[in-house]
């Protein structure tokens, strides 16, 4: 039994800690009990909370927990120092530390492939574990460092609070990317849980699980991979099937974090900010980026596309910098032509759709289409978006045309019926996912007023009830989230 509990408290690369697994539900419950205890000794809750932080993050990556702390370290100091005295010196040195270490440990390898390539010389890749999350701690951390610099932010008081900003582990390894702007005010409020905070956060939890271990999982586990993993050997309708799936679950994945994120983040008493939606119910790929991985798109926005100059240099200049930004974006995602050419489509289609908005339809940035035209331009951007993630989600640029060709050249239609009914429990999931997408947001407000009134014995039995479904049809393997590998 020791052994057991020993095995299960220390790192393994093939357990990495997730929200949906049974050990964070036995730990968030031990960790929930003590957290209520130091309601009112807030230093101690503090050194509380970034410690069992550091603990999870050792629980996805090891002990490159160290990594974090070089960040928060070098950071919190130059930050100190900026608000002292003004120097582009040292925002160059805490990106040199922070890219540094994001480009040591994610493009090692593509860079050096690329030089090999380019003399000719034999390249075996080489050994470097990617700690998880490191992207998005990074990015938070150099958003607070540029803040400081630029006059929108005041240094935080001490160092536990900066730790307790950057590694706060309901979004430390996936997003969403917090503000210090917005989460700083809340480190040293006191401590309140509202019932609306609660109902909420119960809710979101809930919902989260269902998409990450129902709808995406199983989805994942039964279909989607099988057709990835090897496109050539299925038809060009079970392709686009399989592409129909995954444009679900890499929203249910990643969406489920961020629901839980922001409820586990609710129930401690801390506000995290949307990071979706609704994404597919876009009108256009501009609306797309303002409902999709929302902190990520707006932190783009803010440190790169407008340090490139955004929109105050002419038009052209406005259509390249949106095109660098989204190859940059397709780029933070991961070392890999797939992932550039991704971001170079999306940075495409932006600057053509800001184009035809302004110069052929002349909108302005807040038209709304109606009737007929709204549901074209839905399903427009839907198909669009859906195309974009075969790149995304092949691992060499030759599956991903593999596939397109398959679709193209294979399609085989007759094969529908027989498909849909062989795989028919995945496609009635998928069916409920895309359904429940596209439900009004006010059938949800509604329900989670009726949460609110039921109070905590309502909640309690939402997520009994998800928790019982989830073992039902979860897989006895572990499925860590899409994200973890940004």
């Amino acid at each position: 039994m020791t052994e057991r509990i020993i095995h299960l408290l220390t790192y393994h690369a093939d357990e990495p800690m997730l929200f949906s697994t049974g050990l964070f539900l036995i730990l968030f419950l031990g960790f929930t009990f003590i957290y209520m205890l130091l309601q009112r000794q807030l230093t101690m809750r503090l050194l509380f909370v970034t410690a069992f932080s550091y603990y999870f993050y050792y629980k996805s990556s090891g002990f490159y927990f160290g990594l974090l702390a070089v960040v928060t370290l070098s950071d919190f100091l130059i930050a100190r120092v900026l608000a002292k005295h003004k120097s582009r010196w040292l925002v160059a040195l805490s990106l040199l530390i922070d890219l540094g270490l994001l480009g040591y440990f994610k493009y090692t390898n593509f860079f050096a492939g690329m030089w090999a390539q380019m003399i000719g010389s034999n390249f075996q890749p080489w050994d470097i574990f990617l700690p998880v999350g490191i992207s998005f701690f990074t990015f938070q951390s150099m958003s607070y460092v540029i803040d400081v610099y630029r006059g929108d932010l005041k240094p935080l008081p001490s160092l536990l609070d900066y730790a307790f900003y950057v590694s706060f582990f309901p979004q430390l390894v996936a997003g969403p990317i917090v503000r210090a702007r917005d989460f700083a005010p809340q480190i040293r409020k006191p401590l309140e849980i509202t019932g609306q905070m609660f109902s909420q956060g119960s809710y979101l939890i809930a919902i989260g699980l269902f998409k990450k271990a129902v709808i995406s999982d199983y989805i994942s586990l039964n279909f989607v991979d099988r057709i990835f993993d090897n496109p050539s050997l299925y038809s060009g309708v079970e392709n686009l099937l399989g592409v129909y799936g995954y444009t679900l679950q890499i929203y249910c994945d990643f969406s489920g974090y961020s629901d839980m994120a922001i409820g586990i983040a609710l129930l401690l008493g801390f506000r995290f900010p949307m990071n979706f939606n609704a994404p597919y119910r876009s009108e256009s790929i501009t609306d797309f980026w303002r409902r999709w991985h929302i902190s990520l798109s707006s932190w783009i926005r803010d440190y790169i596309y407008i340090s490139l100059g955004g929109n105050r240099k002419g038009k052209v200049r406005q259509y390249v910098n949106l095109i660098i930004t989204m190859l940059l974006g397709g780029l933070w995602h991961g070392a890999s032509l797939n992932f550039i050419v991704w971001g170079g489509m999306h940075g495409v289609a932006l600057a053509v759709h800001k184009w035809v908005r302004e110069n052929v339809f002349h909108h302005d940035k807040h038209y709304r289409s109606r009737g007929l035209r709204w549901i074209l331009s839905i399903l427009l951007t839907f198909h669009f978006v859906t195309f974009c993630w075969i790149f995304f989600r092949n691992r060499t640029f030759e599956a991903s045309w593999t596939m397109i060709n398959q679709i193209m050249t294979n399609f085989h239609s007759e094969l529908f019926v027989q498909v849909v009914s062989g795989y028919w429990v995945v496609f009635a999931i998928m069916l409920l996912g895309y359904l429940t997408h596209f439900t009004p947001d006010r059938l949800q407000e509604r329900f989670l007023r009726l949460l609110e009134r039921g109070g905590v014995v309502a909640c309690a039995l939402l997520i009994v009830t998800v928790i019982y479904v989830v073992i039902q049809v979860k897989s006895s393997e572990i499925q860590p989230f899409i994200y973890f590998q940004f």
